[in-house]
C-alpha cells in the first residue's frame, strides 16, 4: 500500500476514534476515557500500519512490530480504564475544563484532535520499524523486543506500586515515595517514554542501513516533550501542588521528576 494512502486511512481512523473519545470525555466523571481511547487507537493504528501490504508476503518483522504495538496499547489503555472505573475525573482534564469555561466542549474537541495528530505521528514511527528492509532476525529486532518488554513491565510495576500505596487507608492524601517512586516522581512516565525507544532500534537496524529509519527517533522525542513539557508532568504536578502543598514541594526538592536516578 502506498505510504500516502496509508497515512490517509490512519488519519481518518484516528480522527473518528478521538471524536468518540471526546464524546465519552464530555460525560461527567469520564474524562479519563479520552486517554483510554487514545491508547487503544494509537496502538491499533500502529499495528494496522505495520501489517499493511507492501506488495509481497507478510514479513515476520511486520508481525512482531504489530504484536508489540498492540501489547503496549492494551496494557496502557486497560490500566487507565481500570484506574478510572469508579467514575472520577482525571485532575488534568478537570483543571482544563475550569480554564476553558463556556468553550470547554469545543476546546476539548480541539484537544482530542491534537491527540489524534500525535497518535498518527507515533503510529508512523511504528510503521517505520515494520518496513525496515533488512532480513528479519537481526540483533536490533531482539534488542527492540527486549527494550519494549522491559518498558512495559517497568511501567506496570510502577503503576502497581502506586495502586498498592493508595489502597492503604493510612496513605490517604499522601505522596507515594516507595519502590520506583523513590527514584522518580513519575517512573510510569519514564517507562512509557522508554517503550518508544524500541521502534528506532528496530527501524534503524544493526548497521544503520535503513537511513530513513532514523526518523523513528521522532517517536521518543515527541513522547518526551508530551510527557515532560506538555500534557504529562506539568498539569499533574500543578494539581499535586494545589492538593498536597508543601509535602509535594518537598518531594520535588528530593526526587527527580522524570529520570529514575537518585539525587545526591
Amino acid at each position: 500500500m502506498p505510504l500516502l494512502l496509508l497515512i490517509g486511512y490512519l488519519s481518518l481512523g484516528l480522527f473518528l476514534a478521538m471524536t468518540y473519545g471526546w464524546w465519552l470525555a464530555r460525560q461527567p466523571g469520564r474524562s479519563g476515557m479520552m486517554d483510554v481511547v487514545w491508547s487503544y487507537a494509537t496502538a491499533a493504528a500502529g499495528a494496522a500500519g505495520a501489517l499493511a501490504p507492501q506488495g509481497g508476503a507478510l514479513a515476520a518483522r511486520q508481525v512482531l512490530v504489530a504484536v508489540l504495538a498492540l501489547a503496549w496499547g492494551l496494557r496502557l489503555g486497560t490500566h487507565i480504564w481500570w484506574r478510572g472505573r469508579g467514575g472520577h475525573d482525571d485532575p488534568r482534564y478537570a483543571e482544563l475544563r475550569r480554564e476553558w469555561g463556556e468553550r470547554r466542549d469545543w476546546r476539548l474537541f480541539q484537544f482530542a484532535q491534537i491527540q489524534a495528530l500525535a497518535g498518527l505521528l507515533l503510529a508512523l514511527v511504528i510503521v517505520l520499524a515494520a518496513r525496515n528492509p533488512v532480513p528479519f532476525g537481526q540483533w536490533s529486532d531482539w534488542a527492540g523486543l527486549v527494550l519494549l518488554v522491559v518498558a512495559v513491565l517497568g511501567e506496570g510495576i510502577a503503576d502497581a506500586q502506586l495502586a498498592a500505596f493508595r489502597a492503604r487507608p493510612e496513605n490517604r492524601g499522601g505522596i507515594c515515595e516507595e519502590g520506583l517512586w523513590s527514584l522518580s516522581r513519575h517512573p510510569n512516565y519514564f517507562f512509557e517514554w522508554l517503550a518508544w525507544l524500541a521502534w528506532p532500534v528496530i527501524a534503524i537496524g544493526p548497521a544503520g542501513a535503513a537511513s530513513w529509519g532514523w526518523l523513528a527517533f521522532g517517536g521518543p522525542l515527541l513522547m518526551y516533550w508530551l510527557l515532560v513539557h506538555a500534557s504529562g508532568i506539568p498539569p499533574l504536578e500543578a494539581h499535586m501542588l494545589r492538593s498536597r502543598g508543601a509535602a509535594f514541594a518537598d518531594s520535588q526538592r528530593r526526587i527527580r521528576a522524570f529520570w529514575p536516578i537518585p539525587k545526591f
